[in-house]
């Protein structure tokens, strides 16, 4: 049996919607297009109430020109006094020259008599509705303003009626201030604002775009290489510049494929571990089942040689299930551990495989981060290895210590020991090592189990030769809590046995 590696289906392609690029781009115009329009908006609207403001100010500055001129009582031209109303308003209108988009004019006895000398935008004093309004307030006496419509767009008035002693006629002085016509000044700054904002806005595009397109270079290569990763190369990573956000993006990127190169490596290693282990016991039962004959007892013998080798095939399944899972983030689960209880627990358990002389060398009195449960089955495991390879009256000693930072597990038996060339490979999957007296009908997968357990509490498995003979198996474990001095413990007897790999 081999194994083999299909590559994913291609995937559908998507239908792409506008690039990242043009949604950072278009999002940022248009927040800059309406700050730009608001302040547009507002500068008219500021120009607007200003020149209302002005215009209210020219109303009330040519009330008080009046009035200064009506307390004098002169005609500037001639130096003598000023007889009648008439006379009085006719003499101001030849001495008060009005300001561009402005415009005077009297009422007398309910027809407009004089205005100012300047031509002015539109005749306000031949529309017969107003000059019947600035009558009617002439006759009041009291100053009134207001708005008015004409040719010349809206106007802003104010009727200053005048009286004299001694002169019963009815008089007003009309001051028209033509707005619309004024309003030119406040349309060209408002108008020259909006080209500049225009061409602001252009610009803030251009280099929104260059800017978004350097910002999202990473993120773009982050796509590229994902659309490059396929099941059969999962080696690429991005280059990591700088520690801002997507620098942070392309780590958790890289980190991300180590995870799936993880996954597939071991996906793989269980595929290529099955079909090598696998092959053999299958090719054993389908012999067997081709050459069966009617005989009986010979029915009788396959069928048990059979179902040997069946759940020989079934302890293969669950060895490397068990190594598969050794590389899952869950395949600990981790609580308090006291070493000492379970250096014991371990040889009381162990007395049943073999009759052997079981004792415990010494005990870490000291509680550790660990997972109790595949603790227990490393050490069964090296205590099974162990028993294969010793025969009845051999000494098998279980034994935990602290090391400096860390702690130490162990199995030793006084077998016949591990080759100096079998040392560095023995925890690698489906190793048999050990001439002579070793069996080897193991399947090579307990010691891998030992160590891949070592290795997910963050540690390692080793063997070494004592110089008084046989082998010992260790575990090495970081040590988290505080920790106690060992003590010993007296030696604990023999007991029953069963059979186990070693390798």
């Amino acid at each position: 049996m081999t194994a083999t590696t299909t590559e994913p289906a291609p995937r559908a392609r998507l239908r792409r919607g506008p690039t990242a690029r043009a949604r950072i781009v278009g999002w940022m115009l248009l927040l800059v297009a309406l700050a730009l329009g608001a302040a547009v908006f507002l500068t008219w609207s500021v120009q607007s109430a200003r020149l209302d403001d002005r215009i209210n100010a020219e109303l009330g500055h040519e009330a008080a020109k009046l009035r200064e001129f009506a307390r004098a009582g002169v005609d500037p031209a001639t130096g003598r006094p000023v007889s009648g109303v008439r006379a009085l308003l006719t003499a101001y209108l030849g001495h008060n020259l009005p300001d561009d988009h402005e415009s005077f004019f009297s009422v007398v006895d309910g027809r407009a008599d004089r205005r100012s000398p300047y031509p002015p935008p539109a005749r306000l004093d031949h529309d017969a509705a107003f000059v019947a309004r600035a009558t009617r307030i002439a006759a009041s006496g009291r100053p009134a303003s207001g708005w008015a419509d004409g040719p010349a767009g809206r106007v802003r008035y104010a009727v200053l009626p005048v009286r004299m002693a001694g002169d019963r006629a009815r008089a007003a002085l009309v001051v028209a201030e033509f707005r619309d016509l004024q309003r030119d000044e406040a349309e060209e700054t408002t108008r020259v604002l909006g080209f500049t904002a225009f061409g602001a806005l252009a610009v803030a595009g251009l280099a929104g775009w260059l800017v978004a397109g350097r910002v999202l270079a990473p993120i773009r290569l982050v796509r590229q290489t994902a659309e490059r990763i396929g099941a059969s190369d999962l080696t690429r990573r991005l280059e990591v510049r700088g520690n801002d956000d997507v620098a942070a993006l392309a780590g958790t990127f890289n980190t991300m494929l180590d995870r799936l190169e993880a996954a597939f490596a071991t996906q793989r290693r269980f595929v290529d571990d099955a079909g090598h282990e696998l092959r053999t016991p299958l090719t054993v039962i389908r012999g067997h089942l081709e050459l069966m004959g009617d005989d009986p007892a010979e029915r009788a013998e396959t069928r048990e040689l059979l179902i040997d080798e069946l759940d020989r095939m079934n302890r293969i399944v669950d060895d490397l299930l068990v190594l598969a899972k050794a590389e899952r983030p869950d395949f600990l689960a981790l609580g308090e551990v006291d070493l000492a209880d379970l250096t014991v627990e371990t040889v009381a358990k162990a007395r049943g495989m073999a009759s052997r002389r079981w004792r415990v060398g010494e005990v870490a009195e000291v509680r550790v981060t660990a997972d109790r449960q595949r603790l227990t089955q490393a050490l069964m495991q090296l205590a099974a290895n162990a028993v294969r390879h010793t025969g009845d009256g051999d000494t098998v000693e279980v034994g935990s210590a602290v090391r400096g930072a860390g702690v130490e597990l162990w199995v030793r038996d006084t077998g016949p020991g591990v080759a100096d060339e079998d040392t560095a490979r023995i925890f690698d999957r489906f190793v048999r090592a050990g001439p002579g007296p070793r069996r080897t009908d193991g399947a090579g997968l307990g010691l891998a189990i030992v160590g891949s357990i070592a290795r997910a509490h963050g540690g390692r498995a080793r063997v070494e030769r004592p110089p008084d003979g046989g082998a010992r198996f260790v575990l090495e474990l970081p040590l988290r809590p505080s920790s106690a001095e060992p003590s010993p413990v007296p030696v604990m007897d023999d007991g029953p046995a069963t059979d186990g790999p070693r390798a």
